[in-house]
């Protein structure tokens, strides 16, 4: 700098220049330290590391001295990122190349991670002259992408695989025991009567239950065999190798591991016992999803002789002809899915005194390759059971997204599976996606049906919580299935209940009904929440629900479910 003040003496013009390079100079520097970015330039011919910028970046172990020798800093690498490295300094390439690197340290606290970008200059040969360019720390952001690769792969309470990662082991076991003309084998083990266990114990309790289950489920298995979690209180178990009577001494012992010992939970002892439906492979099905569908239908078998039974499957003609058909529909999800044939048909929610329509719910729909149009109750639920409804309910919330956007004057009331309601990571995503367009939040209904928001009431809790931060508005769908849910709307902090349609059809005509939607309408109001009539089919009807007290009407006489808003 005093040069630059000495020469600006003698050349005023040139100095001005120069002043205004220094000056430029420190408002980058400044910008790097800010951003906690440290620069680097590191010469391969001497391997020495020239630093600029938040030097505090770096993990502490690795002092300056250190630091500025190349050798040095790849010694603190993984060897991962020490041989990525490595490997530019050694290249012959011509022309320069860009750097875009993530890296692993170790330290004291654990692995750190960074992003190194910049380029690397090659000589004449070819040879590595510099590798220059911008170290930032990324920690924070690569565990949470470690996370939700977890969470793709892994149930997040147990840590056992999910649905989804368990049928890609599934299909894996399967065609191994093809290829070597052996058998495998398939079960599904479910906590019995976990309802009973919320309701004396509560969800932590129940949630606790679940764990040890898995936990002792697992310890019973062999390394070779792959244990997952299907469902709220089932676990899938692939057994690698296993014949015919082996399968019934193992499914012995994982309802032994279960019944014999109490589990203790923070809410008291809990005495719990399973059920197991089996499938022995290949024999028994050709692919993992029809195995699981098998598995399943056993598993019903089993709990119908009560707790703690066991049963494999056997060919039925009845269910033989089911299964086909599910397996038919969820081909024809899978096919709709990749042709985008998957609608929305839009029907009009109503204000009860000026009959204006005030938003419109999504109501699902499928486009038949013949043209036909085939409604949500066809096909949902066998995409729930073959675990295919995550990705409908993803297309579901894109094609909302896509239509708030493109008409700005429409609020829309879109559905959230149960299935999903009790996928954590699913239900992550979901907050992401409208997160990511959350200028047409506050124009966005989220449903959910009454039995899914109790059953997987914590992560429903969570979920309604960030929905409503974000500007959405939550209903729940169907109310009065499960009356007793009124003590859990208030934690809910939900914005509106849509009242089971069940109870609305011939209300004129049903005293006892007209007790139970008044007495449901009089308790919302209480809570300060908006009710929702559904299946609103005559005048009468309607002046009924408005003498209640009811907010919104839905149903034909105010307008069918149409693929076109008009």
């Amino acid at each position: 700098m005093v040069d630059v003040l000495t020469k600006s003496l003698q050349k005023p013009a040139d100095s001005v220049a120069q002043l205004r390079a220094v000056d430029d100079a420190e408002r980058v520097s400044l910008a790097v330290s800010a951003a906690s970015i440290v620069a680097f330039s590191w010469t391969a011919s001497d391997d020495l590391i020239t630093w600029d910028g938040a030097r505090e970046i770096l993990p502490a172990q690795i002092g300056m001295e250190s630091a500025c020798r190349g050798r040095n800093f790849l010694g603190f690498m993984s060897s991962e990122g020490r041989a990525r490295v490595s490997a530019l300094l050694e290249s012959r390439a011509p022309g320069n190349t860009a750097i875009d690197l993530d890296i692993e340290f170790a330290s004291a606290m654990g692995s750190v991670w960074y992003v190194m970008v910049g380029t690397r200059v090659a000589g004449a040969s070819g040879k590595t002259e510099r590798l220059t360019g911008l170290i930032r720390e990324i920690t924070e952001r690569r565990r949470e992408s470690q996370r939700l690769k977890y969470l793709a792969m892994r149930d997040e309470l147990t840590g056992h695989l999910n649905r989804n990662s368990l049928r890609a082991e599934l299909a894996e076991a399967i065609d191994k025991a093809k290829a070597e003309e052996r058998n495998c084998a398939f079960l599904v083990a479910s906590i019995d009567r976990l309802a009973m266990i919320n309701d004396n114990y509560g969800f932590d309790a129940a949630d606790e239950v679940i764990v040890a289950v898995g936990e002792r489920l697992s310890r019973t298995l062999r390394s070779t065999d792959v244990i997952g979690r299907t469902a709220g209180n089932k676990f899938g178990v692939i057994l690698r190798n296993c014949s015919e009577r082996e399968l019934g001494l193992v499914a012995d012992r994982l309802r032994a591991s279960v019944r014999d010992r109490v589990i203790d939970t923070r809410s008291g002892m809990v005495s719990a016992t399973s059920s197991v439906g089996a499938v022995l492979l290949p024999q028994g099905a050709q692919s993992s999803q029809e195995a699981m569908l098998r598995a399943e239908e056993t598993l019903e078998r089993a709990r119908s002789a009560g707790r703690d039974g066991f049963a494999v499957y056997a060919k039925s003609p009845q269910l033989e002809t089911g299964r086909l058909r599910l397996m038919a529909i969820a081909d024809e999800v899978v096919n709709a899915l990749r042709d985008n044939r998957l609608v929305f048909a839009y029907q009009p929610i109503v204000d009860a005194k000026t009959r204006e329509t005030k938003h419109h719910e999504c109501l699902l729909r499928m486009k038949r390759e013949d043209g036909s149009i085939l409604a949500a109750g066809a096909f949902i639920p066998a995409a729930e059971q073959l675990g295919l409804v995550r990705l409908v309910d993803r297309r579901a919330l894109e094609m909302t997204v896509d239509m708030l956007h493109s008409h700005p004057q429409l609020t829309l009331g879109v559905n959230v599976s149960g299935t999903t309601a009790g996928d954590p990571s699913w239900l992550k995503s979901f907050i992401d996606h409208v997160r990511a367009n959350s200028s047409i939040a506050p124009r966005m209904i989220i449903e959910l049906t009454e039995t899914a928001a109790l059953h997987h009431f914590e992560e429903n809790a969570n979920f309604v919580s960030q929905l409503r931060e974000l500007g959405c508005r939550v209903a729940i769908d169907d109310f009065g299935a499960g009356y007793t849910s009124f003590r859990n709307l208030q934690m809910l902090r939900v914005d509106m209940v849509k009242i089971d349609g069940a109870y609305v059809q011939g209300l004129c005509s049903s005293p006892d009904n007209q007790i139970f939607v008044r007495t449901l309408v009089d308790l919302a109001k209480n809570f300060k929440l908006k009710t929702v009539a559904e299946w609103v089919g005559t005048e009468e009807e309607a002046a009924l629900l408005e003498s209640f007290g009811i907010d919104y009407f839905q149903g034909f006489l105010f307008g069918v479910p149409k693929l076109e808003i008009g």
